[in-house]
């Protein structure tokens, strides 16, 4: 074995070379490289006898015909390459040099994979024929090992093949599920609220949002929103506040303030704030909302099927987040096209602690860009209740201000004894 950095300076501008781990040589090199040895060849050419170039489908072996040094030149029949003892492309009996062009997997060449390289092997065979005279040889045949190492950690280009792979961040937008959530917030919207107890007449403050950060940039929809007295959305009592394919329709209550919050923070995040309600008539106090969430391309313009329309009182209008207001002109004909979504609310999951859990379709599907989430239970309370729990009745008024007064009569009693005792 070499060491190929001893090349002169034609080759080493044309080939690319490395050590062999396994005869303690450094690998100096990130590229396609190859390891030739020459060690059977007894004397050294003033070039190097053998050159390899490594390329992206194909080895090609360069050979001196002064094989070991001698100023003999071999016959160029007598070379062959690999195990299958291909013939030479290019020589000529006037020509110094042999070439051979061989596929990768060509010529019995063999492969061997490691953890970092794809290892292919083949050899440079010399077989010179037998001499007329039988008694006496004047060489010996001669096998040079040639590998050609692939790094499997680098990229790799080539203009022999044409890629028809889409770019990555688009790859992941396509076959990635996107992980939608729905979660109560602070009323300043700084923080997720810690508690899920709320008083009617206070102001329920949603956030939906999706994590696009490997997608291309997208746009967040609430398409539809429904109250129910449990997990499962198609239960009854039930009370949809945002229906339509993003109309906030509890906004027109006379009761009610219910909007979308604009603008948004981001594309893929969506604020709306809702007035506290309970079901008539029901004393669990517990409330389950399930939404329904959708993207579409952020540079895609809002239209009937995809946007977020609160109304406004003050106009008697229905106003978007984003986009024209005839996009919300469909809120008062309750009625927006196709509302495909509105009605496949599956039956949501719930997290303790009234955590948002998404879920999934009961075939999964590599495109899913829709989902529902479910925020719940929520604990609704009204005045009248804490008024029930927290203030006595008035017979038990009249009890307790009694044995207060018995209590202090016996406290004066026994002050009175111990005053007559220290005065005797």
């Amino acid at each position: 074995a070499y060491n190929p950095l001893d090349l002169f300076r034609g080759e080493a501008e044309l080939w690319r070379y490395g050590g062999d781990p396994s005869l303690g040589q450094p690998q100096t090199f990130s590229q396609p490289w190859a390891w030739v040895d020459v060690s059977q060849l007894q004397a050294m050419a003033p070039l190097h006898p053998v050159a390899v170039q490594c390329q992206e489908a194909q080895v090609v072996v360069t050979v001196h015909r002064d094989l070991f040094g001698t100023g003999r030149l071999v016959r160029a029949a007598d070379l062959s390459l690999g195990a299958a003892s291909c013939l030479p492309v290019v020589w000529s009996t006037s020509e110094t040099t042999v070439t051979f062009v061989a596929g990768l997997h060509e010529c019995g060449s063999t492969l061997r994979v490691t953890p970092d390289s794809l290892i292919y092997t083949t050899s440079l065979n010399y077989s010179p024929v037998p001499p007329s005279n039988p008694v006496v040889i004047r060489t010996s045949p001669a096998v040079v090992p040639i590998k050609c190492h692939y790094p499997r950690r680098d990229n790799v280009s080539s203009s022999g093949v044409k890629p028809t792979w889409a770019p990555f961040r688009y790859t992941l937008s396509s076959e990635e599920k996107l992980p939608f959530s729905l979660r109560l917030m602070n009323d300043d919207w700084s923080a997720e609220r810690a508690s899920t107890v709320f008083q009617l007449g206070e102001v329920l403050h949603f956030q939906a949002d999706v994590d696009a950060e490997n997608h291309v940039p997208l746009r967040l929809f609430v398409d539809s929103c429904v109250a129910t007295l449990t997990p499962d959305r198609t239960s009854s009592p039930q009370y949809a506040f945002i229906e339509f394919s993003g109309c906030l329709v509890d906004g027109q209550l006379d009761d009610a303030t219910s909007t979308f919050i604009s603008p948004r923070p981001r594309q893929d995040v969506l604020q709306f704030a809702v007035d506290a309600f309970k079901f008539a008539g029901d004393s669990s106090n517990l409330v389950y909302v399930t939404c329904h969430l959708k993207v579409s391309p952020a540079d895609q313009a809002p239209d009937p099927l995809n946007k977020a329309c609160s109304f406004n009182k003050a106009s008697n209008l229905w106003a978007p987040v984003e986009g024209t207001r005839d996009i919300c002109s469909c809120c008062e004909m309750r009625s927006c096209g196709l509302a495909r979504h509105s009605g496949r609310l599956h039956a949501p999951s719930q997290r303790p602690r009234g955590r948002v859990r998404r879920e999934m379709p009961s075939q999964p599907d590599p495109s899913v860009k829709e989902a529902d989430v479910v925020v719940g239970p929520l604990f609704i309370h009204s005045w009248q209740d804490h008024r029930v729990r927290t203030v006595p009745s008035q017979g038990h008024l009249w009890m307790v201000l009694g044995l207060a007064a018995v209590a202090g009569l016996v406290i004066l009693i026994l002050a009175v004894l111990g005053a007559l005792t220290v005065c005797q």
